[in-house]
């Protein structure tokens, strides 16, 4: 069975658990994941930042809840799959939380945005 390295595809000499034909290479493999990684995190983290800042406009200052349509949220280009955690209150109804405002389906075309009590 020919072994090669994951990064070059050098053939590999040694111990048969061997991935890596060098150092190098297995620093390069490494650094990649990192990247990709970190590349994911930012992305994810603007999503969350930009659906925050949406739900903070159309919640207001004086306001702890407010009831809008759905289609408000899809104009302002709101991606309802990121958030940060949910909570199912006693009425088993889901509130996605976005740090400490959340949103929850009131019906097919409404939503409640809650700003969590301190």
């Amino acid at each position: 069975m020919d072994r090669k390295c994951k990064i070059c595809e050098k053939p590999l000499k040694g111990r048969t658990d061997k991935i890596f034909c060098s150092t190098y290479c297995k620093n390069q493999y490494h650094k990649h994941l990192r990247y990709a990684s970190k590349q994911a995190a930012i992305e994810i983290n603007g999503y969350l930042k930009r659906n925050y800042s949406i739900l903070s406009e159309l919640l207001g200052n004086n306001k702890s809840q407010v009831k809008i349509y759905r289609n408000v949220l899809e104009k302002k280009k709101f991606r309802f799959m990121y958030h940060t955690h949910f909570h199912i209150n006693s009425h088993n109804k889901m509130f996605h939380y976005i740090y400490d405002l959340a949103w929850m389906e009131f019906s097919d075309d409404e939503i409640l945005i809650v700003k969590k009590r301190k």
